[in-house]
């Protein structure tokens, strides 16, 4: 059986799309079999990022209605093939799908991918129960913000309300030059107010826009890049493999050192 993960935040804008598309596809370079279901009913974007948005003929609403089998609803990556979608239909609303149907796909998704990550809408109402319903664990992403570590706060209470007992922390768009400044928070105050396991530290990048306007997660760019880096490391860490922390700060002694001496064993 795969592992079910759900990447949530509770705040929208944060970039769970963005660690979804990534992460995912990361896992499909190295071997694993991934299935992304876009669990934002209405208000689909992971296919964009992912740049199939025009491959889409079914999605998981007519799975569920049986005009179609789940197979035919799946749409495969051609440039890593180990990778695919299950679309979220855009013409319904986040109630169309009720949390019995979610685990329904999810698990029968996890028969055959070795990995299944669930895009969960933003908020903490019925669309993110439905995203929670079938995972076992969870990647709750933020950004280094009081207002989405408030939010991501909130979420890490209800994932543990729900019995996801596994849940690893992604802070996105950090700033090292800010951090310094003390204009930003840093990875050690987010996670002291969070208090779960760190797996990813992702720089903030405006490469990250040019890869969404293009549908090119940035972990397929020919021009390497420490966000990109950072998406794959975090995929590598998820396997199991003790992968050090990119040193953001080229300062000797800075305190992306010290994070990485504290958590890269971790």
């Amino acid at each position: 059986m795969g592992r079910i993960i759900v990447v949530t935040s509770g705040k929208g804008g944060v970039g769970k799309t963005t660690c979804s598309a990534n992460v995912g596809m990361a896992l499909a370079r190295l071997g694993r079999s991934v299935a992304l279901i876009d669990a934002d009913f209405g208000l689909r974007n992971l296919d964009l990022l992912l740049g199939l948005e025009n491959r889409i003929v079914y999605t998981a609403m007519d799975v569920l209605t049986g005009q179609c089998r789940l197979d035919q609803a799946l749409v495969r990556d051609k440039r890593q093939n180990q990778l695919v979608l299950l679309p979220a239909a855009q013409s319904r609303n986040k109630d169309a799908i009720t949390p019995d149907q979610m685990r329904q796909l999810a698990m029968a998704l996890s028969k055959r991918f070795d990995y299944i990550l669930i895009d969960c809408p933003a908020g903490i109402e019925g669309g993110f129960r439905n995203a929670i319903a079938p995972a076992q664990e969870a990647l709750v992403v933020t950004t280094p913000e009081i207002a989405a570590v408030r939010d991501a706060d909130r979420v890490v209470g209800l994932l543990e309300a729900y019995r996801i007992r596994k849940s690893h922390l992604i802070i996105n768009r950090i700033r090292p030059a800010m951090v310094e400044a003390n204009d930003m928070m840093s990875v050690e105050d987010v996670q002291e107010i969070l208090s779960i396991p760190l797996i990813g530290i992702v720089p903030d990048d405006e490469k990250v826009i040019v890869s969404t306007n293009k549908g090119e997660p940035l972990v397929l760019s020919d021009s390497p890049s420490l966000a990109g880096q950072a998406f794959a490391n975090i995929a590598r860490r998820l396997e199991g493999d003790p992968v050090e922390f990119l040193d953001l700060h080229a300062a000797s002694g800075g305190v992306f050192a010290r994070i990485r001496r504290l958590f890269g064993s971790k």
